[in-house]
């Protein structure tokens, strides 16, 4: 199923490509390192690599196995990103003459624990949009205004996967086809669930505009709702309208459990979330089981819950008229997409 953004406005003609000038990530750390321990703690910054291409970079030179260093989260290869890994101190000395062209150590410290996926509070972004005309530069401040007060849609970005992993996952759920390497088998089932995430998302927000749009009459034949419960979710003041029987998370990370009020949605205490289908998944109830289940798949993968609604940090923009270049920089939490952020400006998928 296509995207589909809160928004209506023509998509823009912008330029943006991601580049180490155009496109710059920063890490933040989940926790303060404690300054001691047996663990080295690498801030480092690297540019035109995958973490993956970086972290065999660092095994290659100290001759070990990958698996013996730690990382928090994956950064974008097409960018400059800023991030921390960790490796035993006892490389500490071997690592004086560590030299890489896209890699550079900014600083070392140490820690007592190696460092997990997932153990990162979340990431600032800067990003710069080229060839902006002045009418589009107001559109786009516009749209992001829109975003500061009201959140976005958290969809997984075209980076999570392709066309030719969705197929390949699809015979491996199908039993099609069988895998040895447990790490691609996960990863290809990790995308899969990332798709019908992205397909529940699109067809609740697709209500959510609706829902403000259409007359009732319409309303009652195109959903599974009656009249009566379609005029109270018209009520709701928010653009993603939340469903009775909905799963919601504490923001920007917590527990989930059962809608139990619009109030804390709309103080960004809490947000609604989507299945990632799979073993022990906690599925939605009523009103909103009826989106759910349209998706529902047997994953054979752990499942969980992810936010589908999340409230960007907007902390600055400017639009410099005379090179027609549009700045933005922004903070996200762990797992978020800053260019699903983008295509949200742009209202046009990035492919």
């Amino acid at each position: 199923m296509q995207r589909i953004y809160p928004l209506s406005h023509a998509p823009m003609n912008f330029y943006f490509k991601q580049s180490p000038d155009d496109f710059v990530v920063k890490e933040h750390n989940l926790y303060p390192f404690s300054g001691e321990g047996e663990h080295l703690i690498l801030y480092v910054r690297k540019k035109n690599m995958t973490t993956w291409e970086m972290l065999n970079a660092f095994a290659k030179y100290l001759k070990i196995n990958k698996k013996e260093l730690g990382y928090a989260g994956l950064k974008d290869k097409h960018a400059l990103t800023y991030q921390y890994i960790s490796l035993f101190a006892k490389y500490e000395k071997q690592l004086e003459g560590f030299a890489h062209p896209n890699i550079k150590i900014l600083s070392k410290t140490r820690h007592d624990n190696k460092l997990k996926i997932g153990h990162l509070k979340g990431n600032s972004f800067f990003i710069r949009f080229k060839k902006v005309t002045p009418l589009e530069a107001k559109k786009i401040k516009e749209v992001v205004k829109w975003i500061k007060e009201n959140g976005s849609p958290n969809y997984f970005g075209h980076q999570r996967f392709s066309d030719q992993n969705i197929d390949k996952a699809k015979a491996l759920i199908d039993g099609k086809l069988r895998l040895r390497d447990k790490r691609e088998r996960t990863f290809l089932l990790n995308a899969y669930q990332s798709k019908l995430f992205n397909d529940w998302l699109a067809k609740r927000i697709e209500f959510s505009k609706l829902l403000h749009a259409m007359p009732l009459e319409y309303l009652t034949r195109h959903t599974p709702f009656s009249r009566a419960q379609l005029q109270s979710y018209q009520q709701q003041s928010q653009f993603f309208t939340l469903l009775e029987g909905d799963v919601m998370m504490h923001y920007p990370y917590g527990k989930v459990f059962e809608l139990d009020s619009l109030q804390r949605f709309l103080e960004r205490d809490t947000s609604p979330t989507g299945a990632l289908f799979g073993k022990k998944v906690t599925l939605a109830c009523k009103d909103a089981r009826e989106f759910e289940k349209l998706f529902e798949t047997p994953v054979p993968a752990n499942g969980a819950r992810r936010h589908a609604w999340i409230f960007p940090e907007i902390e600055d923009y400017t639009y410099k008229e005379e090179s027609e270049h549009f700045e933005l920089s922004l903070n996200l939490p762990k797992g978020c997409y800053a260019t699903v952020v983008i295509e949200m400006i742009k209202n046009v998928e990035l492919m």
